[in-house]
């Protein structure tokens, strides 16, 4: 088994069994954007708070959400730990997380 191998993942977190030591995960998180409804529950839910309503309209009139601007501008591009809250609330199914790959 590789020795830099993680094995479990918990919110945001990973452990390597092996070495005993915990890793912070990050992730990038996707939008939909004709898919929402504009009712800010991923807004609400992020525990990261890096998520914002856009001014933009969607072409169902809605504003989704957006990366805050303070993120996207790279003042903290790790700042999304992977949770899953948003996917999780989004009764659209607007939105979502993919993991950030390893660097090696």
């Amino acid at each position: 088994m590789e020795q830099n191998r993680y094995e479990f993942k918990y919110i945001g977190q990973a452990i390597n069994l092996k070495q005993k030591q915990w890793k912070r995960l990050h992730s990038n998180v996707k939008i939909i954007k004709e898919r929402c409804k504009g009712c800010n529950l991923c807004i609400e839910f992020c525990p990261q708070h890096i998520l914002e309503s856009s001014h933009e309209f969607n072409s169902k009139g809605y504003h989704p959400p957006r990366i805050r601007e303070t993120f996207a501008q790279g003042y903290d591009d790790k700042a999304c730990m992977g949770c899953g809250y948003c996917a999780m609330i989004c009764p659209e199914f607007a939105i979502y997380t993919l993991p950030e790959e390893e660097s090696a």
